[in-house]
């Protein structure tokens, strides 16, 4: 049976669309540095780095993850200490723990070589629906889609779709015109070898256009080379898309850390296992109804009279997802270790009296690798 008229016309606009977005990819893309290797390792860990990261920050990270753990079996190996390391300040810290048990299942299940088909990709742990897309179409060229929040935003504008991209069904949706965007590349594949992958390219133009062009705010829509088919644009309703719904209110909370030096020693935690940030290194902390101008009072509440030379270091202010959170910093010194005080709630795990150039070798979070930094532009003995 013929296809029907509007449904003639949506593939034509699909595969001008394709078409488009592919001649703007080649002289457009930026150089990124996993974009010169096929290797599916490479590009797997570029994925889990830029999931929440910006691709500026990746960079460096990305560089020196592959000069330290260059393939599947260093990092399946590597101590929890030494990844930990690498990933300090990337945040969301379980992709680099799913990172490391994906590696160690590759290593039993494939032989040390990245599986090549989508479902043993999607088997993998920490890799969903997209980046098992990616991996598949980017580093194996297979006609897989993606859709990420850059490829939701151009996608929502070009088709006009004013629904919530969360809502299961619009998300449907926006899933089924990635696969056939995909789809109509594959099917304009040049039989030559050395012409460009076009499902790799196809995905990476949708995310490309909306890193650069497509961008949530002032979007360049001049230039864009998918102007003539954007319906948001006709309708000059670009702003309006995507429709993500109401922002979730932000919540302020406060937070109070310890520096506690004896001698040229200080006083950390590690966070357990099962907690946000779990492995990683911090100063003993707590919480607080709110900002106290009384930080030696409250060091001396939970370490007892044993606190000498107590000052402030700079407060810290910092955003994860919802929470705008302050942390105020105490500096003090202590006599004699056995001294203390301490309640036992102050410590998660393991706490241990380290120098400072011990410190510098473990993984903080990202607050307190700040105040780290504070002490050497502090006088050691305050």
């Amino acid at each position: 049976m013929d296809q029907t008229p509007n449904r003639k016309t949506e593939n034509l606009k699909l595969r001008r669309i394709v078409s488009a977005l592919l001649k703007w990819f080649a002289t457009n893309a930026r150089d990124l540095p996993w974009r010169r290797t096929r290797d599916p390792y490479a590009i797997w860990v570029s994925e889990i780095m830029l999931q929440q990261t910006q691709v500026k920050t990746v960079i460096p990270y990305w560089e020196r993850w592959l000069r330290e753990l260059p393939d599947i079996q260093s990092l399946a190996v590597a101590s929890p200490e030494k990844i930990h390391k690498l990933w300090e300040g990337l945040g969301y810290y379980t992709r680099v723990r799913n990172l490391q048990k994906a590696a160690r299942q590759i290593v039993a299940q494939h032989h040390s070589l990245f599986p090549q088909t989508y479902e043993a990709i999607l088997d993998l742990p920490g890799i969903g629906p997209y980046t098992a897309g990616a991996i598949a179409s980017i580093a194996f060229n297979q006609p897989r889609p993606i859709l990420d929040g850059n490829v939701i935003r151009v996608l929502t504008r070009i088709f006009a779709i004013g629904e919530n991209p969360r809502d299961p069904a619009t998300n449907k949706k926006l899933w089924s015109l990635a696969r056939q965007l995909v789809t109509i590349a594959a099917a304009t594949q040049p039989a030559t070898r050395n012409q460009q992958p076009a499902c790799s390219h196809l995905n990476q133009s949708l995310m490309e256009l909306g890193a650069l062009v497509c961008t949530p705010a002032q979007p360049k829509c001049l230039p864009c080379p998918i102007r003539s088919h954007c319906e948001a644009f006709r309708l000059q309703r670009v702003g309006e898309f995507p429709n993500l719904g109401p922002r979730i209110a932000t919540t302020n909370r406060h937070f109070v850390a310890f520096v506690i030096q004896h001698r040229n020693r200080f006083l950390v935690q590690q966070r357990p296992a099962g907690q946000v940030n779990a492995h990683l290194w911090e100063f003993p902390n707590l919480e607080i109804a709110r900002p106290t101008p009384d930080l030696a009072q409250l060091a001396r509440d939970h370490f007892g009279a044993s606190l000498t030379r107590l000052t402030e270091l700079r407060a810290i202010k910092h955003t994860i997802t919802r929470y705008r959170i302050t942390l105020q910093v105490c500096r003090a010194t202590t006599i004699r270790r056995s001294s203390f005080n301490v309640q036992p709630s102050m410590f998660s795990s393991n706490p241990r009296w380290l120098t400072l150039a011990q410190l510098n070798e473990l993984a903080f979070t990202s607050a307190h690798r700040k105040i780290l930094a504070q002490l050497s532009t502090v006088p050691k003995n305050l």
